[in-house]
């Protein structure tokens, strides 16, 4: 198959959520999965007002893997699908530098955008419906297990709670989160909108790098 085809509230209530919305771009070259938990560490002037904005209002921004550009200087084309992110938790270790980590909600598309004149990207998004919560077919019960020692790996900690090792939507992100795949790979994954196709093409994955058995 050519698959290549200090700790603060989740105050972001998804369910009533606008399905548009205004929002600053962090573009990055990492792609963020819904409820993936990203830490980052920012200390450009722009993403650090964008960041204490969120804080003090307790709202989101996008992320989006780069298209074109670079991470810092100038502003960067990100790729039009990303993910809100909301600041679950923050640090500032040394003054200048803010660690923070963000949690993924829905995904979006861009519809339009703009660069103010400190270099930050504001683009006015249409959120993406959430997938429909699949169960995980026998026949994909192996990616489950490596998930689960994945897990076991890197501690519960490193993954936003509860999990869902039996939802095929939920297990393929973060499959596709932790996995060693390209960016541009990642981010076509992000795209799609049937998690069991992407849970198939991660198995597929799985299989040529002989960490499952082919039978």
């Amino acid at each position: 198959m050519n698959w290549l085809k200090r700790k603060l509230p989740l105050a972001f209530d998804r369910e009533h959520a606008p399905r548009s919305m205004e929002i600053p771009i962090f573009p990055l070259n990492t792609v963020l999965f819904p409820d993936e938990m990203l830490p980052l560490k920012i200390f450009e002037q722009r993403y650090m007002d964008m960041a204490k904005s969120c804080l003090k209002d307790a709202k989101p921004f996008g992320i989006c893997l780069i298209q074109q550009g670079a991470e810092v200087g100038s502003p960067a084309i990100p790729h039009a699908v990303g993910t809100l992110a909301h600041i679950a938790s923050w640090d500032m270790p040394q003054l200048g530098i803010l660690h923070i980590t963000a949690h993924g909600r829905e995904r979006f598309i861009i519809e339009d955008s703009t660069v103010k004149r400190n270099g930050l990207v504001t683009a006015n998004v249409r959120l993406i419906e959430p997938e429909t919560p699949q169960a995980v077919p026998l026949v994909y019960a192996a990616c489950a297990d490596i998930m689960r020692h994945i897990v076991e790996e890197l501690g519960e900690a490193r993954f936003a709670l509860p999990l869902h090792l039996d939802e095929a939507t939920w297990l393929s992100y973060r499959l596709a989160e932790t996995l060693p795949l390209k960016s541009r790979v990642k981010q076509n994954l992000l795209e799609m909108n049937d998690g069991l196709m992407r849970l198939r093409i991660l198995w597929e994955f799985l299989k040529r790098q002989r960490l499952i058995d082919p039978d």
